[in-house]
């Protein structure tokens, strides 16, 4: 019996398979598969997480301690753990994405905007567990190593010299990363941005939360205001991180009370996200096959370059990038 036979066997088990079956709805950037199935009781999503891929217990868990600190996210409703079939309450098939594309009304973006930091204060409240895992120097050295190895070297096939190595020595694990980990410490999300983020009532329904740790303050703003699917201009962003600054303090999340030191913490946070972000994107088209990624890299990668020219300190990262990138354009290749 294949694996799909035995989710439809595991799913009639659970007396909920209706005569519609399953029907798939779009996946992520792992190995889970997800399917919508219309039942008596409602409508529900089955999850596919091959358990010698997708480890499903730290989704039940965070799962729990976020519906504990009124995070909407979706409830376990049943669970084959040796298998990875597992069954969930449905958010719908409206993302933020998909909203932000459609609205023409400013207030009604805001409005959304306003939900998802509200929302996203309540994950940052969390008290820490002992045992929660934490973004310490070797995660976020592990992460930001993705860009060179599988964008710049895999992607772009550029040699990564000895000139090269020593540039990204000085400038981000010698500057970046130190800055970044001293950082004041929360729950972060990781991926807190439009694709994960449904509209719901109440609104957002966060999903994609099975990674979240503790981390950097700013990171999941980061995720959610230079958005690597969609962009505001500099402006808009700025009205909102103020909006959200000023209630993270009165919450007592612990931000830097000058906002200028919180801002520039922001700015240095998402340089390594967008490191990350540009070698996840090029891993996923050269290992595993899923190239639609590759379009959204000159997004992030302009908000990299937007960091990185204005601080001096990160200049010799730009330089770089720019050089690379003109290089590329020169020989006619393309993200």
């Amino acid at each position: 019996m294949d694996r799909e036979q035995r989710l439809i066997q595991w799913v009639g088990k659970q007396g909920a398979l209706g005569d519609g079956g399953l029907v798939p709805v779009s996946g992520d950037a792992s190995f889970r598969r997800y399917f919508r199935l219309l039942t008596q009781q409602g409508s529900r999503i089955v999850m596919d997480a091959p358990p010698e891929h997708e480890d499903c217990r730290p989704f039940v868990q965070m799962a729990q301690r976020l519906q504990q600190a009124g995070v909407n996210v979706p409830e376990v409703l049943a669970w084959d753990q040796a298998n990875g079939f597992m069954m969930l309450t449905d958010f719908g098939d409206r993302s933020y994405l998909e909203a932000f594309k459609e609205a023409q009304d400013s207030q009604r973006i805001s409005a959304l905007m306003a939900d998802a930091f509200a929302m996203l204060l309540r994950v940052q409240c969390m008290a820490p567990v002992p045992d929660a895992p934490r973004y310490d120097r070797t995660l976020l050295q592990r992460e930001v190593d993705l860009f060179p190895v599988w964008y710049v070297q895999g992607h772009l096939e550029y040699a990564w010299s000895a000139d090269d190595q020593a540039m990204w020595q000085r400038t981000v694990l010698d500057t970046l990363l130190p800055a970044v980990e001293r950082q004041p410490v929360v729950w972060v999300h990781r991926d807190y941005h439009s694709r994960n983020l449904m509209v719901t009532d109440p609104n957002p329904g966060v999903l994609d939360f099975q990674d979240a740790l503790m981390g950097p303050v700013t990171y999941d703003a980061v995720s959610l205001l230079k958005d690597a699917y969609f962009v505001w201009e500099e402006e808009q962003r700025l009205d909102w991180l103020v909006r959200y600054w000023e209630k993270a303090r009165h919450a007592r999340i612990p931000v830097a009370s000058d906002f200028g030191v919180f801002y520039r913490d922001f700015e240095w946070m998402g340089v390594q996200r967008h490191l990350k972000v540009i070698g996840i994107f090029a891993r996923l088209a050269r290992r595993d096959g899923k190239p639609g990624y590759l379009q959204d890299i000159p997004r992030v990668a302009d908000y990299l370059l937007e960091t990185c020219r204005r601080y001096r300190e990160l200049q010799p990262l730009a330089l770089w990038l720019e050089q690379c990138w003109a290089r590329e354009q020169q020989i006619g290749y393309t993200f």
